[in-house]
């Protein structure tokens, strides 16, 4: 891909990041625990990651955290260092197990590790930015959600690809 056709996809796909994560951050979840979330805009990490590879998902992910928390007016508070924090450390596992596991884990399957990653690394940071360990018994709260958020998350990511079969290379 040259370097305009890959810089048009970056733009186009660090807006659809955005928007999707400010939308998320407006819709009301149905679920009485506070943080839980689909991770929408983590399809657009994960499609990054396998059309692009890592590095551009990560300036995707920056891009998408700040506009985000800019809209959202939490641009470096505690939210932005957590949402940060949770995005780089999904897109370092999603990427790793993409890129030595493929042939084992499906996109739902690399979605799901994303989204435990995140939850545990938002859930440490949140304890450590308040100073308490006390945080941490909400953890398996979070990851029982990690479950059917990930997946969906990457069942999506997969539905997208399976709208431009053999797009980027990449077959179901």
């Amino acid at each position: 891909m040259d370097k305009t056709k890959r810089l048009v996809l970056l733009g186009l796909l660090v807006a659809m990041a955005a928007a999707l994560h400010v939308v998320e951050s407006q819709l009301p979840m149905p679920v009485p625990v506070p943080g839980v979330k689909l991770g929408l805009a983590n399809i657009i990490s994960l499609m990054a990651i396998v059309m692009l590879g890592w590095q551009d998902a990560v300036y995707i992910a920056v891009a998408r955290v700040g506009i985000g928390s800019l809209f959202g007016g939490s641009l470096l508070g505690p939210a932005f260092f957590m949402s940060m924090g949770g995005a780089l450390a999904s897109i370092g596992i999603m990427a790793y197990i993409w890129n030595n596991y493929r042939g084992t884990f499906s996109l739902a399957g690399v979605s799901l590790f994303g989204a435990a990653v995140h939850n545990i690394t938002q859930v440490i940071l949140a304890a450590v930015l308040v100073h308490s360990l006390g945080l941490l018994w909400y953890l398996p709260y979070l990851l029982i959600f990690a479950v059917p958020t990930g997946l969906f998350t990457g069942f999506a990511a997969n539905y997208c690809f399976a709208k431009v079969p053999g797009a980027f290379g990449f077959k179901n």
